[in-house]
């Protein structure tokens, strides 16, 4: 018969077995902490994918504005052929451009030489073409009068739409000059024409002039388109 002690004896060689089970709740401690780490990058990745579908989102009401026109970087290239003959011979171009990724613009300006006893001539044209912004909120919103890419300025005056040219075409019109702008998409273009004298020169025919300027805005949205 077994005697209760050798029976205690068993059960304390038992005993090691559970001792040497110990060692694997140490094993186990670091999941605590993995786990808050494996949730944290969850909510990481959670946060970027939320992010990134508002920045789609976003895109989508703020869609760049269509451009069909190209960026010239020599905007005199494009010569100013019925200004010149309804004014006077436009000469001494100067041209200046440059590109963004939010905006590309062009700039030239056309002279006449000095004569005396006759009108003095001056023609600027301009063209932007903005990529991220839709120009047609401001498009026309400018003070009245002509405000010329070159600095020259000049208050009041009278604004007509024009047909046929872009999405939407303004002609304004005052004592001694004129300005036409084109909104197409993205791209607004620009043809300022201004002349002074004296007092006993004539003004030239405005009717000609802005017929003039029309056929040449026409001839350069031509030219640049795609």
């Amino acid at each position: 018969m077994i005697s209760e002690p050798e029976l205690d004896g068993e059960r304390e060689s038992g005993r090691p077995a559970t001792a040497a089970e110990e060692p694997v709740t140490p094993r186990e401690r670091p999941r605590g902490p993995r786990r808050g780490w494996l949730w944290a990058l969850g909510g990481a990745v959670l946060a970027s994918a939320v992010w990134a579908g508002a920045l789609v989102v976003q895109d989508r009401f703020t869609a760049a504005p269509r451009i069909s026109y190209r960026h010239a970087e020599d905007l005199c290239a494009v010569k100013l052929t019925a200004v010149s003959a309804a004014t006077a011979q436009l000469t001494e171009p100067f041209a200046a451009h440059g590109e963004h990724p939010a905006l590309d613009w062009a700039y030239c300006r056309h002279g006449a030489p000095y004569e005396e006893d006759r009108l003095v001539y001056v023609a600027e044209v301009s063209v932007q073409l903005h990529r991220r912004t839709d120009p047609g909120i401001e498009f026309g919103t400018d003070p009245v009068g002509l405000e010329s890419f070159g600095g020259m300025a000049s208050s009041g005056g009278e604004v007509d739409q024009v047909p046929g040219l872009g999405e939407r075409a303004l002609l304004t019109r005052r004592v001694g000059g004129s300005r036409l702008q084109v909104l197409d998409g993205g791209a607004v273009f620009s043809l300022t024409v201004q002349w002074y004298g004296g007092q006993n020169v004539p003004d030239p025919d405005d009717d000609a002039v802005h017929a003039a300027m029309i056929e040449d805005m026409r001839a350069l949205m031509t030219s640049l388109h795609k």
